[in-house]
C-alpha cells in the first residue's frame, strides 16, 4: 500500500472516537484499552459511557463547584439553573464527570478559561486512568496489625502490604500496578475494586497475613478485630512523661508509661530528675536507650500501649532492695490512658494494687483528654503521565515544566494536591477534600480520578496548549450534563490567580 492510499484507508481522529456498526447500531467505546462495542440503549464495562441514540456519550454529570460570591450566595445550586452568573470567582470546573483524554491524539474533554481580578485563566478538565496509582492509608492506634510488609488482602487476594509505622500511626500502602495488572486477573479485579470503593469513602474489610482483620473507611475510626478504636495515642512512654510529670509529682513516687516503641520510666527519665526525684529501684525488661527511655519491652500486640502484654508487671524485670522501698506509690499506665493500675509496694517489695489516689487518676483522665479520635485518613496517589499530559498540550514535557515550576497549579476534584519531587507529575490528594463519588474504573483493571491543571492564559498559549478548543466558562449554561455542588470551604481555591 502507498503511503497515500494508506493515508486516504486511515479514519481520522473524530471518526475513531464514534466507530459504529451501522448494521446493528453499536457503537465502539474508545474511551480506555477496553474498547467495548456498546448496543443501543447500553452501556460499556464500566457504566460511566453508553450508547446514546447511535452515539458515545459520558452519562455522568459533569460535576461545577460553586463557592459563595460577594453578597455570601452560591448562585446556581438549584436544579433550573439557566447558567447565568457564572464567573470564575464562584464556579470551578472538576474533572468529575469530564471523560477522559485516551487515546493520546485526544484534546482534554473540557478546557475553559474565565476571567479573575483582570487575569484570563485556563483549566484543562480531564479523568486521567490510572493504572500506576494506589492508596496510602493511615490507621490511628498503636494495636499491632501485622509484620512490616506483610500482605493486605481483600477476599484472600493481596491489594497492599504493612508498611513503616509513623509516630501514633500504622501505615499501609494499597494498590499500584503490580496488584492491578501484574498478579492475576482476580488479583487485579479485587485491587481495583478495593481502591474504587476506598476512594469513594465506601468501608472496606481487610485482612493482614499474621494480624489483624480492620476495617477501613476515611473519617471513621478503624475496627479492629471488631472493636472500634477510640483514641490515637497522646505520644510515646517518654514523651508522656515529659508532659505530665510536674502534675505526678507529688502523688506518685514512680510513673511507668508502657509503650511499644519507648516506655518511659519516670525518676530515671530527665524529667524526674530535673524534680530531683528519689530513685525508686525498679528496672523494667527491654533495652536501655538513654535514662528513662527503654526499647523493646514487650512484643507488639493489641495490649497495653501497643504491646502483647495484659499485665503490665510483666515488664518489670527486678525491684532493688537497696532502693526501693515499702510504701513505695507505682502508676503503671499506656499511651493511651485506656490501661492504667496503681501499686503500693508491700513490706517484701511486692507491688500490690491499691485504690488510686484522685490527683493521679485526674492525671491519667488528663492523658486520654490529650488523645486525638482515632481516624482512617486515606490518600490517593497516582502518577500523571501519557496521554493525560497529552490532553492539555502538544509538548507534554512542557507541562511537567510548568507544574514543577509553580505556573500551573493541580488539583484533584478541586481539592488541593501534594505535588512529589523528581520527575513527572506524582501527587497524592486526601479523598476526604474530594467530592463524593468523584472516583471510578475502567476494568483494563485501573482507576479513573478527576484532575484539573489551571494556569494563566498567556502561560497555556505559551506551553502549546490545545488553545483551538478553549471555550468560555459562560459556554457551559449549554452543557446539559452539568451539575453544581457546594464547594468545600477548606480548600484554597485553584482559579486564584497564581503566583511563582
Amino acid at each position: 500500500m502507498t503511503e497515500t492510499q494508506q493515508s486516504t484507508d486511515t479514519p481520522d481522529a473524530e471518526a475513531l472516537s464514534h466507530v459504529k456498526d451501522r448494521n446493528a447500531g453499536i457503537v465502539v467505546c474508545d474511551a480506555c484499552p477496553v474498547l467495548c462495542r456498546i448496543r443501543p440503549g447500553r452501556t460499556g464495562a464500566c457504566d460511566r459511557y453508553g450508547n446514546v441514540e447511535g452515539r458515545l456519550a459520558r452519562l455522568d454529570p459533569l460535576v461545577i463547584a460553586a463557592r459563595a460570591g460577594k453578597d455570601g450566595m452560591i448562585p446556581f445550586l438549584g436544579a433550573e439553573w439557566d447558567g447565568s452568573l457564572l464567573s470564575g470567582a464562584t464556579a470551578f470546573v472538576t474533572g468529575i464527570g469530564a471523560g477522559t483524554t485516551y487515546p493520546d491524539y485526544k484534546p482534554a474533554p473540557f478546557i475553559v478559561s474565565s476571567e479573575i481580578d483582570g487575569v484570563e485563566m485556563v483549566t484543562v478538565v480531564t479523568e486521567g486512568i490510572f493504572s500506576y496509582c494506589g492508596l496510602k492509608v493511615k490507621i490511628d492506634t498503636d494495636r499491632f496489625l501485622g509484620p512490616e510488609c506483610a500482605p493486605v488482602r481483600v477476599d484472600g487476594e493481596q491489594v497492599g502490604h504493612v508498611t513503616t509505622a509513623e509516630y501514633g500511626s500504622q501505615m499501609l500502602s494499597l494498590g499500584g500496578v503490580r496488584h492491578l495488572t501484574g498478579g492475576t486477573k482476580k488479583e487485579g479485579q479485587v485491587t481495583c475494586e478495593t481502591l474504587l470503593a476506598l476512594a469513594n469513602k465506601q468501608a472496606v474489610e481487610v485482612t493482614i497475613d499474621d494480624g489483624a482483620r480492620v476495617v477501613l473507611q476515611a473519617g471513621a475510626a478503624p475496627i479492629i478485630d471488631g472493636v472500634r478504636e477510640e483514641r490515637m495515642r497522646v505520644g510515646c512512654g517518654s514523651a508522656a512523661i515529659g508532659m505530665f510529670a510536674r502534675q505526678w509529682f507529688g502523688h506518685v513516687d514512680e510513673v511507668i508509661v508502657v509503650d511499644d516503641h519507648i516506655t518511659g520510666v519516670l525518676t530515671e527519665h530527665q524529667a524526674g530528675r530535673f524534680l530531683d526525684m528519689r530513685p525508686a529501684g525498679i528496672r523494667v525488661r527491654g533495652r536501655r536507650s538513654t535514662p528513662g527511655r527503654y526499647f523493646q519491652v514487650a512484643n507488639p500486640g493489641r495490649g497495653w500501649g501497643g504491646t502483647d502484654i495484659e499485665d503490665p508487671l510483666e515488664i518489670i524485670e527486678r525491684i532493688d532492695p537497696r532502693i526501693a522501698w515499702p510504701g513505695l506509690r507505682l502508676l503503671m499506665v499506656s499511651t493511651t490512658g485506656e490501661h492504667a493500675a496503681f501499686y503500693v509496694l508491700d513490706e517484701a517489695l511486692m507491688p500490690r494494687p491499691a485504690p488510686m489516689p484522685e490527683p493521679v487518676a485526674r492525671v491519667v483522665e488528663r492523658i486520654g483528654e490529650n488523645c486525638e479520635p482515632a481516624l482512617v485518613s486515606i490518600l490517593f496517589m497516582a502518577g500523571a503521565g501519557g496521554s493525560l499530559r497529552a490532553g492539555v498540550t502538544e509538548n507534554p514535557i512542557r507541562l511537567t515544566r510548568s507544574v514543577r515550576q509553580g505556573l500551573t497549579r493541580v488539583t484533584s476534584g478541586g481539592a488541593p494536591v501534594y505535588l512529589w519531587p523528581g520527575g513527572g507529575i506524582t501527587y497524592m490528594a486526601d479523598v476526604l477534600a474530594m467530592p463524593e463519588n468523584s472516583f471510578g474504573s475502567v476494568p483494563t483493571p485501573a482507576l479513573v480520578a478527576p484532575i484539573e491543571f489551571t494556569l494563566p492564559l498567556a502561560q497555556y498559549r505559551a506551553m502549546g496548549g490545545h488553545v483551538d478548543r478553549i471555550r468560555p466558562l459562560s459556554a457551559l449554561r449549554t452543557e446539559s450534563r452539568a451539575s453544581m455542588i457546594a464547594w468545600r470551604d477548606a480548600n484554597p481555591w485553584p482559579l486564584d490567580p497564581l503566583s511563582r
